[in-house]
């Protein structure tokens, strides 16, 4: 059996054990606000906030407590209050978390049962791919795209270094989908990305090395995010970026940039939502039994010819995906 999306925990789910201190009872009346300016938090440090507020100051605020346990994630849209100017070494307060419109997660892997909220409301999610230094990892690549549509966010592949390898292996994969791809060198960033970027909300995601950190300073003039080399033995690259920050675009929208990762598991979507995310796919198992898994002996996908290397290569990663998901052993059953 399956592990089911009721069964999972959330961030906010987890419990902090309070201190063995005497603490005064809490009152259930709670203060009201009305007083309280909106924003949008914009990075995330060790407990401490940055807020952009409607009027573009910036404040640095802390969790107040009457947020409890919901966690905040940068792109949250947020109330607060306290010393709201902005100047240095002052601090406000967050005490109300506005209802989120979307919200990406992961999990560490397919055995993880806590879902980690990578960003909130934000519209589009851009995998950033390298054509070599790292080589692109295919698995990683359709899990975030999962991960994106499974969140009602729309997903876009970009791919980076077409310098140094010519991108026609992914054009040749990711091309014929209804799915928007980018050809980014390490001189330019093509017009089509900017507009598509442009009023919207965008997460990077991707591993470390392939890039990010030069598209955001290629889309942000005053971005100065830091580049680094991906290792020639490992090939791996370093982690430039440590935190999740959110940055304007020039033409209006905004850009968030994350640290590089090396995994992106989905215990939290349901197995049975996994193939939508292969539209290509998912119009070849309207034959398919009733309750297919689509990795059987019976599934229409098997009848697929062999001399399709494209398709070949899609149906290979969806049952890699659902392989690791049934691997999993489920102690709910």
């Amino acid at each position: 059996m399956t592990r089911r999306r009721h069964d999972l925990l959330d961030e906010d789910d987890v419990r902090v054990r309070p201190g063995r201190g005497k603490s005064r009872p809490r009152s259930k009346d709670r203060p009201a606000h009305t007083d309280a300016l909106s924003g949008i938090i914009m990075t995330v440090d060790r407990g401490r906030f940055t807020v952009e507020l409607d009027d573009s100051t910036t404040v640095f605020a802390v969790k107040a407590r009457e947020i409890g346990r919901k966690g905040l994630v940068v792109g949250d849209r947020v109330q607060v209050v306290g010393d709201l100017s902005g100047d240095t070494d002052t601090q406000a307060r967050i005490v109300r978390r506005d209802e989120r419109l979307s919200v990406l997660r992961r999990t560490a892997d397919d055995t993880d049962p806590v879902e980690r909220v990578v960003v909130a409301n934000a519209t589009q999610l851009a995998v950033v791919t390298a054509t070599t230094d790292p080589e692109p990892r295919i698995g990683l690549i359709d899990r975030a795209f999962v991960a994106a549509l499974d969140a009602g966010i729309e997903p876009l592949l970009v791919v980076t270094k077409a310098d140094l390898r010519p991108a026609d292996d992914l054009l040749s994969l990711y091309g014929p989908l209804d799915l928007p791809v980018f050809i980014v060198t390490s001189k330019r960033v093509p017009d089509a990305l900017r507009s598509t970027l442009v009023d919207e909300s965008t997460v990077l995601v991707g591993h470390s090395g392939v890039g990010k950190s030069t598209l955001v300073n290629g889309l942000v003039p005053d971005a100065d995010r830091t580049t680094g080399q991906v290792n020639t033995v490992t090939g791996r690259g370093r982690h430039t970026s440590t935190s999740v920050v959110a940055l304007h675009l020039p033409d209006g929208g905004m850009i968030i940039d994350t640290p590089g990762i090396r995994s992106f598991g989905l215990a939290h979507v349901d197995l049975h939502r996994v193939i939508h995310a292969f539209p290509d796919l998912e119009t070849l198992t309207e034959a398919c039994p009733r309750a297919c898994s689509h990795d059987e002996p019976d599934c229409a996908l098997s009848a697929v010819p062999d001399d399709d290397p494209i398709i070949r290569q899609r149906i290979d990663s969806l049952r890699r995906m659902i392989r690791s998901r049934t691997a999993v052993p489920d102690e709910h059953a």
